[in-house]
C-alpha cells in the first residue's frame, strides 16, 4: 500500500541540556513519513561482490528491475561506484546529476533534493547514478551515506545498493546497516575463502538481522575448473540462493544496449532467476496458481450446462 504525504518539511535546530544539533530534517511530513515506516515494509538491499569483476553491478540492477516490474514495488538503485559505476550505462541513463550530489552537499540531503538527482528507468523504478568520472577523488567518511539512505526509507519502500567490492568504513557500515545483503561470487577458490570471510562477519556484526544471502554468478564457463554448488554450501554452510549461468552472447548484448535482462528475453531461464532472487530478498513469496485436477474441465462443463 502506498502512502502520499502531504506537509512541511524544514530543517529544524535542537536544544538540550545534552547538547545542540542544527539543521536536522524535521516538518511534519517528515515526522509523519518517519512514523508510516514502522507500519510499511522498507527494505535496503545491499549487493556486493566477493571479488572483483564477478558481476555485482549486474545483479543487483537486475534484482532492482525485477523488484519494480515484478513485485510492484517502487524502488530506487543508488550507484555506490562513484569512479567507476555501470547503473547509468545499464539502464541506458546519462544523466547530469546524481548521488555524488547529495553526498557532497554542503546541506543535509532532503527529500526534495534526493527527487531532483533521481533519474527516472521506469514508472516504479529510479536511479540514483554514480558520476563515473575521475576529477575527484572520492575519499568519503564513514556516515558518508547516512543522511540520503535515511532521507529515502521515509518515501521508498525498496532501495537497492549497487556496493563496489572495497573495504572501506562507509563500505562496511552500508553494509551492516541494510537489512538484507546479497553476496555475488564466481565458483573459484578466492570467491570461496572472500564470500566466507564476508557471511561470517556480517553475521557476527548483524546478530539480530537477517542472515546475509550469497548467489554463484557467471557459472559454467567453459573450460574452467569450477567449484560447484555443493562445495560452496559445504564449506559455507548454506546453500546459495541461485545459480546463474554463464552466459557471454545475452548479458553482452544487455549490457552493450543499456537493457535488462528481462528486456532481451522475457522468458529466459535467468529473467526467471532474477524474479527467484527478487522473491527471496524482499520476502515476498511467490503465488504460485492452484494446480487443477483431472476432473476440473468435467466439472467446468457441468457448471456451464447448469448456468
Amino acid at each position: 500500500m502506498s502512502i502520499l504525504v502531504v506537509g512541511s518539511v524544514a530543517y529544524d535546530t535542537i536544544k538540550s541540556p545534552s547538547g545542540s544539533a542544527e539543521k536536522i530534517l524535521g516538518g511534519a511530513a517528515t515526522y509523519f513519513s518517519l512514523a508510516a515506516s514502522y507500519f510499511t515494509d522498507v527494505r535496503i538491499i545491499a549487493v556486493v561482490g566477493a571479488k572483483g569483476g564477478v558481476g555485482a553491478s549486474t545483479v543487483a540492477h537486475n534484482l532492482a528491475w525485477a523488484i519494480a516490474r515484478d513485485l510492484a514495488l517502487d524502488s530506487v538503485v543508488i550507484d555506490l561506484d562513484l569512479a567507476f559505476g555501470t547503473a547509468g550505462l545499464d539502464y541506458n541513463k546519462d544523466p547530469v546529476q546524481g548521488i555524488a550530489n547529495a553526498v557532497f552537499s554542503p546541506d543535509r540531503p532532503d527529500t526534495a533534493l534526493i527527487e531532483r538527482l533521481m533519474a527516472k528507468c521506469t514508472d516504479r523504478l529510479s536511479l540514483l547514478a554514480a558520476p563515473a568520472t575521475l576529477e575527484r577523488v572520492y575519499d568519503l567518511g564513514e556516515q558518508a551515506f547516512d543522511a540520503i539512505f535515511d532521507t529515502l526509507r521515509m518515501t521508498t519502500p525498496c532501495i537497492v545498493l549497487d556496493v563496489p567490492h572495497q573495504w572501506s568504513g562507509w563500505a562496511r557500515r552500508a553494509l551492516v546497516s541494510a537489512d538484507d545483503i546479497l553476496i555475488v561470487a564466481e565458483p573459484d577458490l578466492a570467491n570461496l575463502r572472500n564470500a566466507k570471510n564476508m557471511l561470517s562477519m556480517l553475521k557476527a556484526a548483524r546478530p539480530n538481522d537477517h542472515a546475509p544471502l550469497y548467489c554463484l554468478n557467471q557459472v559454467g564457463m567453459p573450460k574452467r575448473p569450477e567449484i560447484d554448488a555443493k562445495g560452496f554450501a559445504k564449506t559455507i554452510e548454506s546453500k546459495p540462493i541461485a545459480c546463474i549461468p554463464f552466459d557471454p552472447k545475452l548479458f553482452g548484448t544487455a549490457a552493450n544496449n543499456g537493457q535488462m535482462i528481462a528486456e532481451i528475453s522475457a522468458r529466459h531461464r535467468t529473467t526467471e532467476l532474477f524474479l527467484q532472487i527478487a522473491h527471496q530478498m524482499t520476502g515476498r513469496a511467490e503465488v504460485k496458481k492452484p494446480r487443477g485436477s483431472f476432473l476440473s474441465p468435467i466439472l467446468r462443463k457441468l457448471r456451464a450446462n447448469k448456468a
